[in-house]
This record gives structure tokens, C-alpha cells and sequence, in this order.
């Protein structure tokens, strides 16, 4: 058995419990975003190395393959799922964001990329988590689609990304914060 079936030499791919459909479809953009955010969290989590940030990226690596597997699947195969993103899923997220935000000097300032080389791998991913949302509506807009739970959770994946570049920084005394004083 190979990887390399030939079988998308023609443009199209199949749909995870769907059918072929061309590569350069809303439905397969959205889960190309999903893969790249998960690609650009590994090389954060890789560049934190022992750090405890490591271990949550890994676990928002592993809610993305979910993700992805939920976008790859036509709406009437869906329930067909294994396992979908939740509420509590989202409701973990909330709890993130709400304790990162209680930390002294999270929100004292925007942040201006590039503190750290581990901060600003969660910066891309941040940006990438961005187009991976419009990516998303892109495709409940296209595809007349919707997805509950992931759209919520893919905006709120996106601020808990800057406040953990943000935290990593602060934490490791790179405060690139910018404050009304520096010209805001």
C-alpha cells in the first residue's frame, strides 16, 4: 500500500464518508486552513519544547483533527462522526481566555509580534486560526453549512492563541506590549 494512490491527479478528492470533489472547493479550503493551523501550532508547541504551553497546544492540535474531520464530511454523513467538537469544547476555550485575561499585564497593551521566536509561531498560528474562520464562513455561505459549535470555537481559538503568545512573552520578560503612550 502506497500513500500515493494517483487518485487526485485529476484535481479531486474524496470527502471523508462523501464524494470526489474538486480540491478547489470551499468545503476542501476550509480543512487545507484547519491542517495548516494544526501544522503551525506543532511548530510552536515544538519550539516551546518542556514549557506547560506545550501540552494545551497539543491538545488543541488533537480538538483541530476533529475539526477538520467534521468539515470534511457533507452535512447528511455528519452524525456518521465518531466525535465532534462540543460545548464543552468551546466552554474550555471560554475558561482559557477568561483565566489568561485575570493575569497581571495580559491586557496592558496589543502586542506587536516577534518578542520571542515561540510568541510569534503563536502569532502565525493566531493569523492562520483567522483565515481558517473566514474560511469557514466562506463555506456555510457556499455550501449552505453550518456549523455551531466549530465557527464559535475557531473565534475564540484565535484570542486564546494571542493572549498565550502574549503570556509566553510576559513570562519569559519580552513585553512587547504597545501602550496609547508609544503612538497608539
Amino acid at each position: 500500500m502506497s500513500i500515493s494512490t494517483r487518485r487526485g491527479d485529476d484535481g479531486t478528492t474524496k470527502l471523508y464518508h462523501g464524494p470526489r470533489v474538486s480540491k478547489a472547493g470551499p468545503r476542501l479550503a476550509g480543512g487545507g486552513d484547519l491542517d495548516e493551523l494544526g501544522a503551525q501550532l506543532g511548530l510552536a508547541r515544538a519550539l516551546l519544547g518542556a514549557d506547560p504551553l506545550a501540552a494545551r497546544l497539543e491538545a488543541l492540535q488533537r480538538a483541530l483533527f476533529v475539526a477538520g474531520a467534521e468539515v470534511s464530511t457533507p452535512p447528511a454523513a455528519r452524525a456518521r462522526l465518531a466525535e465532534r467538537l462540543t460545548p464543552a469544547h468551546l466552554d474550555d476555550l471560554d475558561a482559557q481566555v477568561a483565566a489568561l485575561e485575570a493575569e497581571p499585564g495580559m491586557l496592558d497593551g496589543w502586542s506587536l509580534p516577534g518578542a520571542t521566536v515561540p510568541g510569534a509561531a503563536l502569532d502565525v498560528a493566531r493569523a492562520v486560526c483567522r483565515r481558517a474562520e473566514r474560511g469557514l464562513v466562506a463555506l456555510c455561505a457556499a455550501e449552505d453549512d453550518a456549523f455551531p459549535v466549530l465557527s464559535p470555537w475557531l473565534n475564540r481559538l484565535s484570542d486564546l492563541l494571542w493572549l498565550y503568545g502574549r503570556w509566553y512573552e510576559l513570562r519569559h520578560g519580552a513585553d512587547s506590549g504597545l501602550k496609547a503612550d508609544r503612538g497608539w
